[in-house]
């Protein structure tokens, strides 16, 4: 295991410690998730009842596997705590997500939990968002060059999302376009100005979300709380 992933790891073990017997669990998506995932199938194995709502079907599919008893989100009342990762994140834990193409699901399951955990290596922090890492939006396939064409005008560089000769198609059959802007000095506003755009489905920009911020490090875990 790389030194990158170990730190993922620790951070995301962390964060399974917070989950209490009977709670609703969001899973999040993408390779630091997933150790919090095989983290809570141990945990359940050894007697913890939960209930766990996926943010894409590669997650349910995984958390089903190690015995994870799974819900739609449409069938819980509410979340009580969400764990997932982050691409970028800033001091204010504004973040961009959807790497994984899961930015729509994501951002739902999270806004209905109580309480939302973040858990990222140390790579992803970052003083500016969109510096290194382009805007996932989600859009719909009748109207992406459409979108494309607004994204642009508002100076980003879109670029349809491939997987191999095809385009992307996320759970919800959707495309995405990764939108880089070299620096995002009002990610606020940028999220409205995206979501304004007919044919956008959702972006990637997760701002006032994360509750708690849990990092890890070559050598320790560090537990931030949103001030």
């Amino acid at each position: 295991m790389s030194t990158q992933d170990e730190a993922k790891k620790r951070a995301a073990e962390r964060a399974v410690e917070m989950v209490s017997d009977g709670q609703i669990i969001g899973l999040g998506t993408g390779s630091t998730s997933r150790f919090a995932i095989e983290a809570l199938g141990r945990r359940v194995a050894s007697g913890l009842q939960i209930r766990g709502v996926a943010t894409s079907e590669a997650t349910a599919q995984m958390a089903r596997g190690l015995g994870i008893s799974m819900n739609g989100l449409n069938e819980v009342p509410a979340v009580d705590l969400t764990i997932d990762g982050a691409d970028e994140i800033d001091s204010d834990f504004n973040m961009i997500k959807g790497g994984g193409g899961a930015l729509t699901r994501e951002k739902l399951v999270a806004l209905a939990s109580r309480r939302r955990v973040y858990i990222v290596d140390e790579t992803k922090l970052v003083e500016r968002l969109g510096e290194g890492w382009p805007v996932p939006v989600e859009v719909l396939p009748f109207a992406w060059p459409q979108v494309e064409a607004k994204i642009t005008a508002l100076g980003g560089e879109p670029q349809l999302r491939m997987r191999g000769d095809r385009v992307f198609e996320t759970d919800n059959e959707n495309y995405i376009l990764d939108c880089r802007f070299k620096g995002i000095p009002e990610p606020a506003e940028l999220e409205k100005s995206l979501k304004l755009i007919s044919g956008v489905v959702e972006c990637g920009l997760f701002i006032g979300i994360a509750d708690v911020l849990i990092i890890g490090w070559p050598d320790r875990v560090e537990v931030r709380e949103h001030p």
